[in-house]
């Protein structure tokens, strides 16, 4: 299966060619040659799903493939960097979702971005990015998965910021980028920690099983903690970065920024669920070597799913409430892993995790586009500019209703399959984080009603021009999308994708599946009474409940206070007084240096005047002086 380097080159060699040639090209052309390339790379992602998942068990356990792998830097005889492709059940799942999610918004951009300044540089970007997520999530070893994730950050920074004339986007793309430097950072001081005492970058060592690599860095402690659970927390921030979690969640909502389409790539099924790869990826060591840290990754995610559900429920921007609503589901990836034992029964958490990233990057996606398509009819962002467009736009309300329903967790559309997974697994973990969890459901299934319902029912708004329907190229791969989620959740993953590599049979736990079925029917109920048709009971809510609300609006005052910290602690406080030390001390000190060393310089230059005569007579003085010298001392 050598080929499978292909799926990661192809998109690199896309990118090079409309990055040089795409201004030589009609924008058509660069669009369809980016569509073209990435259709062919969804066919040979598919081809290697399909013959991976036929071929590749041993005695019923899916074994891991290495078809491509070459040493690119050696440090010593054990730790070195390959640059490879490995192949096992969640990085060929991962290509399956990448590559069909990037895929449909490369068509959906043909529509979408048609006469947009840029169009050719914009296609190049989109092919960058898959470049660096397909990498991603092949990667043979931590480091080269390091390599392929901070790609991943450069091409998330060029699309956010693709409207540079616009400064909200430049803002964007560079918080975007700074905060998840921040744990990127995070990251490669955790990779450092851990080959240093394991001696390797492999994943097939890391996760093989054998205990005895991690023996030195169980035994090193700082602080009352093992030297692995601090590798292996780092190593977490650097996943919560990208992933979103709290508090480096503050980057994704503003990154709205950027193109809707683009939206829909990093924040449906890529780039967000990268740090979720990360840890299912390293989950054997977080499992058996560290599974305190494992326990905080479960609570992390759902404080965080909790916090953006809650701040979800009162945003007015389409796109704001898709994107805390990302975070929210993000966090339900999450504490799956993070309730998750190994093998059998017990590993029901990390499969209903995996499950769920692949149900949600489809009809998250298909929120998104369908959001763009919205968008694209009304020209404006804010729900209250929306109202009555069912009748309008028939088929983005049906696949709208469609991905609404899914995440709402209503059978028989994936989300409801995959969610409740996740439920049964807290509920097996601990009752008060299945309670916690089974809230948060009832949140998701409320603010996505109360989004649907503002869209689509109630009283139009008047605009300038009618909004349609949005041209085929945009909505057919709404209607793919729709019916994937019609049908995927009826895939036996178990049989796929599992902790221990070995069948999973999903059986439904119908004391959880109906109760939450419950709540989220009780909650679209809320949600229709509130906002189907005009009512005062939100209002009158958001007045009885006015300071809860006006901090979820204002999120909580998050960003307020980072930029309390960076600018009047750290840029006021700090960095003044060390800009005063430089200046004052620092410069001064080389600046008197200077002043001094061109004073002498100034009193000391007749000695070089260039006069013969001159130096014949210093010379003369300076021979008669030492001739004394000579003889009378």
């Amino acid at each position: 299966m050598e080929y499978t380097i292909l799926i990661v080159l192809l998109p690199l060699l896309t990118f090079l060619v409309l990055g040089l040639l795409g201004m030589k090209l009609k924008a058509c052309a660069s669009g369809l040659v980016g569509t073209l390339s990435m259709a062919v790379t969804t066919a040979l992602a598919y081809g290697t799903a399909w013959q991976y998942f036929t071929t590749a068990k041993v005695d019923g356990i899916y074994q891991k493939w290495v078809p491509f792998n070459i040493e690119w830097l050696r440090f010593t005889d054990n730790l070195h960097i390959d640059l490879g492709v490995l192949l096992d059940p969640i990085s060929v799942m991962m290509l399956v979702v990448i590559t069909t999610v990037s895929l449909m918004v490369h068509v959906y951009s043909l529509g979408y971005m048609k006469g947009e300044r840029g169009f050719e540089r914009y296609y190049a970007f989109l092919s960058l990015f898959s470049c660096s997520m397909l990498g991603l999530v092949v990667a043979t070893n931590i480091f080269q998965m390091y390599i392929f994730w901070e790609l991943v950050g450069v091409s998330s920074y060029l699309l956010i910021g693709f409207y540079y004339t616009k400064p909200e986007a430049i803002a964007a793309s560079k918080k975007a980028f700074i905060v998840t430097r921040f744990a990127d950072l995070g990251f490669l001081i955790g990779i450092l920690l851990l080959s240093f005492f394991t001696q390797t970058f492999d994943f097939g060592l890391l996760t093989s099983g054998d205990r005895a690599i991690f023996s030195q860095a169980a035994g090193t402690t700082f602080m009352g903690a093992s030297a692995l659970a601090w590798a292996m927390a780092l190593i977490f921030i650097g996943g919560a970065g990208k992933s979103a979690m709290f508090p480096l969640h503050i980057w994704l909502p503003d990154a709205m920024e950027g193109p809707t389409p683009v939206s829909a790539l990093i924040h449906a099924a890529t780039m967000v669920v990268a740090g979720v790869y990360l840890v299912a990826r390293l989950f054997p060591v977080y499992y058996f070597e560290t599974p305190e840290v494992l326990h905080g990754i479960a609570y992390v995610g759902a404080f965080t799913a909790l916090f953006a559900a809650t701040i979800a429920c009162v945003q007015t921007d389409i796109k704001r409430v898709l994107a805390f609503s990302t975070i929210s589901q993000i966090g339900f990836m999450m504490v799956a892993l993070g309730v998750s034992g190994y093998g059998g029964h017990e590993g029901l958490g990390y499969m209903a995790g995996m499950f769920h990233l692949f149900t949600h990057a489809m009809f998250k996606a298909l929120l998104f586009l369908g959001a763009g398509a919205i968008i694209h009819a009304v020209h404006s962002n804010e729900m209250s500019h929306m109202g009555g467009l069912r009748k309008q736009m028939p088929i983005t309300h049906i696949t709208f209703l469609v991905a609404c329903l899914a995440i709402s967790g209503i059978p028989p559309f994936s989300g409801f399959f995959s969610k409740d997974e996740i439920l049964t697994a807290a509920f097996m973990f601990a009752p008060a984080m299945g309670w916690v969890m089974s809230f948060i459901a009832a949140l998701t299934a409320f603010y996505m009603f109360r989004l649907y319902y503002n869209i689509f029912w109630g009283t139009p708004a008047k605009h300038e021009h009618e909004p349609h329907e949005a041209p085929g190229v945009m909505t057919t791969p709404l209607i793919i999308l729709a019916a994937v989620t019609c049908v995927a959740g009826f895939i036996p993953f178990g049989k796929f994708v599992s902790s221990d590599g070995a069948d999973y049979i999903i059986h439904l736990d119908w004391t959880v599946a109906g109760t939450s079925i419950a709540i989220a029917l009780i909650s679209i109920a809320v949600a229709t009474v509130f906002y189907r048709k005009h009512s005062p009971i939100p209002d009158r809510l958001a007045r009885t409940f006015s300071g809860l609300h006006r901090a979820a609006s204002h999120r909580f005052y998050i960003d307020e206070v980072y930029l309390f910290i960076t600018k009047r602690i750290i840029f006021n406080g700090v960095s003044r007084s060390i800009a005063w030390f430089d200046r004052h001390v620092i410069d001064g000190a080389m600046n008197g240096l200077a002043l001094v060393t061109n004073r002498m310089s100034l009193a000391i230059r007749g000695l070089q005047s260039g006069q013969v005569q001159q130096y014949a007579f210093v010379f003369l003085v300076g021979l008669l002086l030492i001739t004394v010298l000579v003889l009378f001392c």
